[in-house]
């Protein structure tokens, strides 16, 4: 093994090309039950990598399921009602990927006549998908050499290269995707794929990697230098902007106010309770409400959260208020609608919740 450690480019295509001896034997003794894994079906490995895109595999297991049950395949995600397909995505967040995915099951329909494309530019050119994701529905549906690059695959070769490059730079991960090429073993290029990816899901894991169940740790070069626990890096991330606002929780009778957001930007055309900018008190909160045209009574309670996305946190205090009339300005919906039927963020949702924050 000692040239598997020798300094430079030489031990580094080394460990590379030892890659698919080692790591398929591997996978296929280890690899997790996924219910996206029960065969190679385009449409249901498509959903799954947009699915796991920053979210948890636990967490989408469920959503998976419920998503096929309501919209089997691809002509049935096309044919549908976006309002449903975003009640389906419900809580996963970031659902763009979820209006993305409706508009290229259309894309397919009308231009790839209902049939999952099968070449890498074809796939890449559907609407929210970029390279990873196209590298693996290729090679683990359609057994092409085109390696899938996320952050798992990029931790683990640079653990196992000792690389100290951040793996955010696009310089970095194309030169991992070409490596990559290079050595993608014929007639099992999806078993690679996704070994890789569960390599870094299950042993090369972000924290505490698991260095002895590692099929890689006598050549990975981490591990023999002691830097496994530092790598990868990354540059420093800038800091979140907070933003303030105040939710009004509108109602009247049975009936709750919501809206629409706007058909771009953040939570594109999902919908919110009535909100404005900045944090108001109770008193405010009253004033401002005529000004949607309510009739309002005093607010019952308030409750203050925080809501994180990747580069924004919100800051909001919702107020409760009772109103003697319902303007058109909102759509006024009973309770059981906001679960049954309204696609409504995490972001608002959490002030469904039945605790008793009083004012």
């Amino acid at each position: 093994m000692k040239e598997f450690f020798r300094k430079g480019l030489f031990a580094v295509q080394n460990i590379y090309k030892a890659l698919p001896v080692r790591l398929l034997p591997w996978f296929r003794e280890n690899a997790r039950d996924l219910p996206w894994r029960k065969d190679k079906n385009p449409y249901r490995v498509w959903l799954s990598e947009i699915m796991l895109q920053q979210t948890r595999v636990e967490a989408v297991r469920g959503y998976f399921l419920q998503f096929l049950e309501a919209f089997p395949h691809i002509r049935a995600l096309a044919e549908a009602d976006p309002d449903a397909v975003l009640k389906k995505w419900e809580g996963l967040g970031y659902y763009s990927r979820a209006r993305n995915l409706q508009k290229a099951a259309k894309v397919i329909m009308e231009v790839h006549d209902g049939k999952f494309p099968e070449t890498y530019a074809e796939i890449l050119a559907l609407p929210g998908i970029g390279a990873y994701t196209a590298g693996a529905i290729s090679s683990i549906c359609f057994e092409k050499p085109t390696p899938a690059v996320d952050g798992n695959v990029l931790r683990v070769t640079a653990r196992m290269t000792d690389s100290h490059s951040p793996i955010d730079l696009p310089a970095v991960k194309k030169e991992v995707t070409g490596n990559l090429e290079k050595i993608y073993p014929a007639g099992s290029c999806g078993d690679f794929t996704q070994s890789l990816m569960e390599l870094g899901a299950t042993v090369c894991t972000p924290k505490s990697p698991h260095c002895t169940a590692c099929p890689l740790s006598d050549i990975c070069l981490a591990k023999k230098h002691g830097t496994a626990a530092v790598l990868p890096k990354k540059t420093p991330k800038k800091q979140r902007r907070k933003e303030e606002k105040t939710v009004f929780f509108f109602t009247c009778g049975d009936k709750v106010a919501v809206q629409k957001r706007n058909a771009e930007g953040l939570l594109a055309n999902l919908w919110e309770f009535p909100n404005i900018p900045d944090v108001l008190s109770a008193d405010a909160a009253v004033k401002a409400a005529t000004a949607f045209g309510v009739l309002p009574d005093a607010p019952t309670k308030a409750k203050e959260r925080i809501h994180i996305f990747t580069h924004i946190e919100w800051h909001m205090t919702c107020y409760y208020i009772p109103c003697r009339n319902t303007p058109s300005c909102f759509v006024w919906v009973k309770q059981d609608e906001l679960s049954q039927s309204i696609a409504l963020p995490t972001a608002f949702k959490m002030f469904l919740e039945d605790d008793d924050d009083r004012i």
